[in-house]
């Protein structure tokens, strides 16, 4: 029978499908001073990419005084939302996924309504990762109205009716606030076929109380309310140094081009380290992250994802726009060099899904061990509207 399980860092984290029943083999290699056990899993069959069908996500943020703790968790559960969202599929295909970031509610924002749009809706995560790592707090007034208006207008939400369209905004001042209504953007947003889901930085009945449950019934959301200064709780594993590896190996299958290629290929290099800031365990996260092939893309500046995306391109690519390594080569040569590199890649990606799998044995076998217990934070309510709202749109995990 296929049991359902959710890859996760800390408790109710959602990321991987894994089946049957498994007997398992040792391995010699030891991380952490513990022996690993390796179970029988290989990966799943390979999964083809939807071409059209998209799944988007705008993140809105309350960057105000006294959310700190909520863009900390936000840091730290960036890679864990995009695992959850690698794992749905439509008809055996995995949609495209996009994520946006919005800032709200900051004195230090140029705007009339204090929003500002950080990121547009991307496949680029390094972008994502870095503008959310610089995001500072002030004070300031909170308008949920606006901010929802301006991403539900403004960002390039995918037309298929297939593709699924959220907006989770977090905060936790009344979501009532400002000359923009709430309720009309809201109502604009469900048109188009955009879900509205709401995270109240507090208690439940204040949360109820200050119209934040209110915003998610009209945008056929979901409401949560979560403690945003509450730390995040990471359960290592012996398979995290392994994959961790395996991260820096991936690393080394890009080759940058263009114009800024070099500096794009330094921005993964640093949020890798970003992630690693958090925890070791949020950069096994990240590294997971990296081998879905339907996340994480970065053909504006790699070439292995370029060529895989345009198979003539190394034809037409100009001497300048090589990195140092590939000048003064033919065509050919390039060619074949950068078809190593992906299969170098491909074996690397199944490798680290291997390994997250059976990583994810051992945090479930610790999870009874304490007991499940579990802490409401911004990526645990996600995840959980995440999975709701899928299966009520036909997605699969």
């Amino acid at each position: 029978m296929n049991t359902l399980k959710f890859l996760a860092l800390t408790t109710g984290a959602v990321a991987f499908l894994s089946a049957g029943k498994m007997s398992d083999i040792r391995c010699s290699s030891k991380a952490n001073d513990r022996e690993v056990v390796e179970s029988n899993i290989f990966p799943e069959p390979q999964i083809t990419v939807s071409k059209d069908n998209k799944i988007q996500v705008a993140l809105l943020l309350d960057t105000s005084n006294s959310m700190d703790g909520l863009i900390d968790q936000a840091k730290s559960r960036l890679w864990n939302i995009v695992n959850t969202l690698t794992t749905l599929k439509y008809n055996g295909q995995a949609p495209q996924v996009e994520i946006a970031l919005y800032e709200y509610g900051n004195d230090g924002l140029q705007d009339e309504n204090y929003i500002r749009q950080v990121t547009p809706l991307t496949q680029d995560l390094d972008l994502v990762s870095e503008k959310l790592f610089a995001l500072r707090t002030n004070g300031g007034n909170e308008y949920c109205g606006a901010v929802i208006r301006d991403a539900a207008s403004n960002l390039s939400w995918d037309g298929n009716e297939k593709s699924m369209k959220l907006i989770y905004i977090a905060g936790n001042e009344p979501f009532d606030q400002g000359k923009i209504s709430y309720k009309e953007t809201i109502s604009g947003a469900k048109k188009k076929n955009i879900y509205t889901n709401t995270i109240f930085c507090g208690s439940r009945d204040e949360g109820i109380q200050t119209f934040w449950q209110n915003g998610a019934s009209l945008g056929d959301g979901k409401f949560f309310n979560i403690d945003s200064d509450q730390k995040v709780i990471y359960i290592e594993t012996p398979y995290d140094v392994k994959i961790a590896q395996y991260n820096s190996q991936l690393n080394d299958t890009y080759i940058s081009y263009g114009r800024r290629g070099s500096e794009m290929k330094m921005k993964q290099t640093t949020q890798d380290s970003n992630a690693e800031m958090q925890s070791a365990s949020n950069a096994v996260e990240r590294a997971v992250s990296k081998s879905k092939k339907n996340a994480y893309k970065n053909d504006h500046w790699d070439l292995v994802d370029k060529v895989e995306k345009d198979k003539s391109y190394i034809s037409s690519i100009r001497e300048e726009e090589l990195p140092s390594e590939l000048k003064g080569k033919s065509k050919a040569e390039i060619n074949k060099i950068v078809a190593q590199k992906s299969a170098d890649r491909d074996k690397i990606q199944k490798e680290i899904e291997v390994l997250a799998r059976q990583r994810q044995n051992y945090i479930d076998s610790e999870m009874k061990k304490r007991g499940n217990a579990e802490g409401d934070d911004l990526g645990k309510a996600i995840e959980k509207s995440i999975v709701e709202l899928a299966k009520k749109n036909g997605y699969s995990f």
